[in-house]
C-alpha cells in the first residue's frame, strides 16, 4: 500500500472518538489486553500493553466462527497508523482504536483496506477473487451467528425461515457480482484465481451498502460493543434486520431467509427499513383474491413475495397504497425482485408509469394484481381467479427491466406473503370493528366496486390490534 493510505491513516486518527468513546473503548482493550492499568514495568521500563491472536480468540463472541476471528486480528494488526504496510506481531491500543474508526465509520476508501487486510496477511499484494468470496461468506455467516446468539433477530426465527445456508449462498453470490474490475463483470471462467486491486475494493464497498453494513455489524456484535447502545451509534448492532411483526411463528414457515430479508432491506427507502408486519399470508388468510385485497387494501407501502410450485421465489415493492382502479398507480421508487434461485432488484426504467395496477369485476379491463409491463402481459401478474399468475418479459419488462421471474411465464402459487413495510397509516390503526369488520371479502368487494363505508371516519377511536 502507498502513501494515498497514509494519508488515509493519518486523517482517520485524528479526532476519533469522543472522550466518552474512547473511555469506554480504553476499558475494553484493557480487558483484551488482560490488564487494568495503562503501562505495566518490566525491569524498570514501561511496556506497552498489546493484543495477542490468543488474547482475542479468549475474548471474541463464541458465535463468531474461528476463521473470521482471525481475520479480524490480521485487521486489527495491519492497521499501523505509524508504519502503514507493517504487519506488526501484536495490536496496540492505537492500532486497536484505528480499526474499530475505520471498520464502523471509516470512508469506503478506509473500510476496504482494512478488508484487504482482514483478507490477505499481505497488505502490500491484491487479493484473488477466491478469497474475496470466502471472506464474504464468512462475515454473513459471523454475523447470522452473533444475531441469533445475541437475540438480535428481532422477531425472526431462524427455524421457521427458509434454508439460511442456501440464502447465504445466494447472498455471497450476489456481492460477488458486484465486484468489478474497471467498470466490467468479473469473468466467471478466471474468477476464483482473478486478482482484485484496492481500487477495486473500493468502489465494491463504495457500491454495495451490505459490505459496510456487515463489517459494522460483525465487529459490533462480535468484540462485545453492541450490548453498549447506551454509548452511542458506533456501539449499535445498527439494526441489521427489520422488526418483524404481525406473526406467530409457531406454524407458520415464511418463504423468506434471513439473507433475503437482509438484502431485501438495503434496497428499500430509509423510511421502510425498521419495520415489516406481514398482513397477508395463504397459509393463514387462505387462496382467495378477495381476502388478499382486503388485506392490503389503504395500508402503505408493501412487499408481495410469491414462491411459485417450482421453487422460484420473487415478486415486487409497492412504494404506494394498493387502491382498486382501473388505471395504472404508484410511483418510480417500485421495484420488482427475484430471491431465488438468484437475488436481484430491477428499477424504473423511465419507460413507462406502469408501476402498480389492481382492479376487480371489470368486463373490459383487467382483473387482478399487477406491476410493470402493460395489460395481459405483466412484468408481475396475479390472476382475480386466484392461484395463477404469469410473468412475462421478451426479453424484460418494459417499466422494470425485468427478467422473467418465475419459472415458467404463466406460474401456480404455492405461496404468497404480503409484508407491510414501515408504519401503518393511522387512519387504518383508528378504525374499530363493524360488521364489514367481520365479513373480509364483503369488505373487498364493496371496495372494488367503488362503494364506500359510510361508518369510516365516524368511529371513535379504539385500541390498536394486539401484536399477534
Amino acid at each position: 500500500m502507498g502513501n494515498s493510505d497514509s494519508h488515509s491513516f493519518q486523517a482517520g486518527c485524528r479526532n476519533q472518538f469522543s472522550d466518552e468513546e474512547r473511555t469506554f473503548l480504553s476499558n475494553i482493550f484493557d480487558t483484551l489486553s488482560g490488564s487494568d492499568t495503562s503501562e505495566e514495568t518490566k525491569g524498570g521500563k514501561a511496556v506497552k500493553k498489546q493484543i495477542t491472536l490468543a488474547m482475542l480468540k479468549a475474548y471474541v463472541h463464541r458465535a463468531v466462527i474461528g476463521r473470521m476471528t482471525i481475520r479480524i486480528y490480521n485487521g486489527m494488526r495491519g492497521t499501523d497508523p505509524i508504519k502503514k504496510s507493517t504487519v506488526t506481531d501484536c495490536v496496540s491500543k492505537k492500532q486497536f482504536l484505528s480499526f474499530l474508526f475505520h471498520a464502523m465509520r471509516g470512508t469506503a476508501e478506509e473500510r476496504s483496506c482494512i478488508i484487504q487486510r482482514m483478507i490477505s496477511t499481505n497488505p502490500d499484494a491484491p487479493v484473488t477473487g477466491r478469497q474475496v468470496k470466502e471472506f464474504t461468506e464468512d462475515m454473513i455467516i459471523s454475523v447470522i451467528h452473533l444475531l441469533r446468539q445475541e437475540k438480535m433477530l428481532r422477531g425472526w426465527n431462524v427455524e421457521k425461515t427458509a434454508d439460511c445456508i442456501l440464502g447465504t449462498t445466494r447472498l455471497t453470490a450476489y456481492l460477488m457480482s458486484e465486484l468489478k474490475i474497471k467498470g466490467e463483470d468479473l469473468p466467471a471462467e478466471h474468477f476464483h484465481s482473478l486478482e482484485i486491486n484496492k481500487s477495486s475494493l473500493k468502489d465494491w464497498v463504495c457500491r454495495v451498502p451490505h459490505i459496510p453494513s456487515l463489517l459494522h455489524a460483525l465487529v459490533a456484535m462480535g468484540l462485545h460493543l453492541a450490548k453498549s447502545e447506551g454509548q452511542g451509534e458506533i456501539f449499535s448492532s445498527n439494526q441489521v434486520l427489520p422488526l418483524c411483526l404481525g406473526i406467530k411463528f409457531s406454524g407458520m414457515y415464511t418463504v423468506l431467509d434471513i439473507p433475503s430479508v437482509l438484502y431485501l432491506k438495503s434496497n428499500l427507502p430509509s423510511e421502510n427499513q425498521s419495520q415489516w408486519r406481514l398482513v397477508y399470508s395463504s397459509q393463514i388468510h387462505g387462496e382467495s383474491f378477495s381476502r388478499l385485497s382486503t388485506q392490503i387494501l389503504q395500508k402503505g407501502p408493501t412487499l408481495l413475495i410469491i414462491k411459485d410450485t417450482f421453487g422460484y421465489v420473487f415478486g415486487g415493492f409497492a412504494s404506494c397504497s394498493w387502491e382498486v382502479k382501473p388505471q395504472f398507480q404508484g410511483n418510480s421508487a417500485c421495484f420488482l425482485f427475484t430471491l431465488s434461485p438468484n437475488l436481484g432488484v430491477f428499477t424504473y426504467t423511465g419507460y413507462n408509469d406502469h408501476y402498480m395496477y389492481l382492479n376487480h369485476g371489470q368486463q373490459t379491463m383487467p382483473n387482478g394484481l399487477g406491476m410493470g409491463g402493460q395489460h395481459n402481459y405483466f412484468g408481475l401478474w396475479i390472476d382475480s381467479n386466484y392461484g395463477s399468475g404469469h410473468s412475462k418479459a421478451k426479453p424484460r419488462c418494459t417499466t422494470y427491466n425485468s427478467p422473467q421471474l418465475s419459472a415458467r411465464e404463466y406460474f401456480t402459487i404455492e405461496t404468497m406473503e404480503v409484508w407491510l413495510v414501515g408504519n401503518i397509516p393511522e387512519s387504518d390503526l383508528s378504525k374499530t370493528k363493524s360488521v364489514l369488520d367481520s365479513d373480509p371479502e364483503a369488505q373487498a368487494l364493496l371496495e372494488m366496486i367503488g362503494k364506500t363505508r359510510v361508518s369510516d371516519g365516524h368511529r371513535e377511536p379504539g385500541e390498536e390490534q394486539g401484536e399477534e
